[in-house]
């Protein structure tokens, strides 16, 4: 070991030190061998069996096998999720507002309290996900009784109605995705979180895109059939999809690695170590180690916390758009049916650069400008689209402006655990804590879309709101290099930031450092 500190005593008593901090100052390439070694003896003896090769290979393959379990049906339960959240977008232009008697403030009323039902879930939902162990019933369990409020939404006949369901809808749809983010890092490594992340939140995209398609094909075809509106064969079809789909995914959603019964020993045990040794410390073990106060404590005393708060709030505030995009395309001046056509292409977009993004992200293991750099675009895209109504220009920045939101958002998504990897309780909260803050925003957001065709207050605030989460990035790069130098030198960084445990001591002996 390399010690910083080399003292003698002179002939006259005297100390000379050469450098300071004699216990804290560990030489890098020193601890990185001192934590392999250490997990590998910690390793079972299965694993350490195996050659590197034979590691990779059967490693590749537990992960495509983890991959094909995992992410279809998952993205395709986000797709609903999506679609029966913003189908009121197009059943306004379906005729919503027209049958229910809105006016004034009451449609954005209608958008916004969806938000408020979704903020009070979120928190106690994630911790009783993580305490409770079973997303493979946990999570369908809600996808079933929000695709139900969402079918019932057909039958409102008044605005009191309205509000009602839209409550509900956003209480029980607050289980899926900060559950979803918390359970996807409970099986995948933090290099290939961000992939996965984008995987998962591509299914918010493509429902934009399937949305404004089936949309226009019910009101081309359904509008009026039996009686009924094609707003409200919109919610009836979509809702009741959505329960179709939860009743298969209970069978097909595993729990976490620990105690999922399709794994054989070998391949259980490989999932299980591969993220002990990503973090240097265990992850979920049992229920009975789960606790609701413990993880919201540290949580709430993490400052990384708070900053990612107000990197995501940034965004899903900018976001709010996708709620209102049809109207927003509406001011091309194009009928009901092409405006819904119209709104797909950005969408499509967004899905391909996003996981260009997050793959990108995951191969080099950077994170800060893999999340900047689209939110530059989308402040430009925003600029464009409030200074001009032409139809080539401001098109063109719709078709750019979803990309320029959406694109570093997963890798923002994934950098939460990446940072905020252990205890798992306190990994749970954190998600569910900035998943619910930032969605706070969209309960007064909505009221910024006024002002058509041009929404300068509402394109002015995205763009401000954006600006927010470049600033954040930028300020937790700085935290997350201090603490990974403090690392990379020895210190003890466990509990350094407001009592928050940075990162539990027994990783960070094991070679533990912070994405950057």
């Amino acid at each position: 070991m390399t010690v910083g500190n080399q003292i003698s005593d002179s002939p006259t008593g005297s100390v000379n030190v050469d450098e300071k901090n004699t216990a804290e100052h560990i030489d890098l390439a020193e601890i990185g061998e001192a934590g392999s070694d250490a997990l590998r003896r910690e390793a079972p003896a299965f694993i350490r069996s195996l050659s590197p090769e034979e590691r990779a290979r059967l490693e590749k393959k537990l992960v495509r096998r983890v991959d094909r379990r995992l992410m279809p049906m998952l993205i395709l339960m986000y797709i609903l999720n999506y679609i029966d959240r913003n189908n009121i977008a197009a059943a306004r232009l379906a005729g919503l507002e027209e049958d229910l008697g809105l006016h004034g403030h009451q449609y954005l009323t209608a958008v916004s309290i969806l938000f408020v039902g979704y903020l009070l879930m979120q928190v106690p939902s994630n911790l009783m996900l993580n305490k409770i162990g079973r997303p493979s019933l946990y999570l369908p369990v809600f996808m079933a009784l929000w695709g139900i409020v969402s079918t019932a939404t057909a039958a409102c006949q008044d605005f009191s109605g309205l509000i009602a369901c839209r409550f509900f809808l956003g209480f029980v749809e607050a289980a899926y995705f900060p559950g979803c983010l918390f359970f996807l890092s409970s099986w995948y490594t933090r290099k290939e979180l961000g992939m996965r992340t984008a995987f998962l939140y591509s299914g918010a995209l493509i429902s934009g895109a399937f949305s404004g398609l089936i949309s226009a094909g019910v009101k081309g075809g359904m509008d009026g059939l039996h009686g009924l509106r094609a707003w409200r064969w919109l919610f009836i079809i979509e809702g009741a999809i959505t329960v179709g789909v939860a009743g298969v995914a209970i069978f097909i959603i595993p729990d976490f690695p620990r105690t999922t019964k399709w794994l054989s020993d070998e391949e259980r045990d490989l999932a299980v170590w591969r993220l002990q040794e990503d973090v240097g410390t265990d992850d979920w073990t049992g229920s009975e180690d789960q606790s609701f106060f413990h993880g919201f404590k540290l949580a709430a005393t993490d400052i990384k916390t708070y900053i990612m708060m107000a990197l995501i709030t940034g965004h899903t505030s900018a976001g709010t758009v996708t709620t209102f995009f049809p109207s927003v395309v509406e001011t091309l001046g194009y009928d009901t049916v092409n405006t819904y056509l119209l709104t797909a292409p950005p969408y499509c977009l967004a899905v391909i650069t996003t996981y260009l993004n997050a793959w990108h992200a995951d191969r080099t293991g950077e994170r800060y400008y893999h999340v900047t750099l689209p939110f530059v675009l989308g402040i430009v895209c925003f600029i464009i689209a409030a200074c001009t109504t032409s139809m080539a220009p401001r098109y063109f920045a719709m078709i750019l402006m979803l990309p320029g939101i959406y694109t570093g958002y997963p890798v923002a998504l994934g950098w939460i655990s990446n940072i905020i990897p252990r205890p798992p309780a306190k990994r749970a909260a954190a998600l569910a804590m900035i998943n619910a803050v930032s969605n706070s925003s969209q309960i007064f957001m909505p009221y910024a879309y006024v002002n058509a065709p041009r929404y300068i207050p509402a394109f002015a605030a995205c763009s401000c709101c954006l600006l927010v989460s470049i600033t954040s990035s930028t300020i937790l790069r700085f935290i997350l290099v201090r603490l990974n130098n403090k690392l990379d030198r020895g210190e003890h960084v466990e509990g350094a930031i407001n009592s928050g445990q940075a990162i539990p001591g027994e990783a960070a002996k094991k070679g533990f450092r912070f994405l950057v």
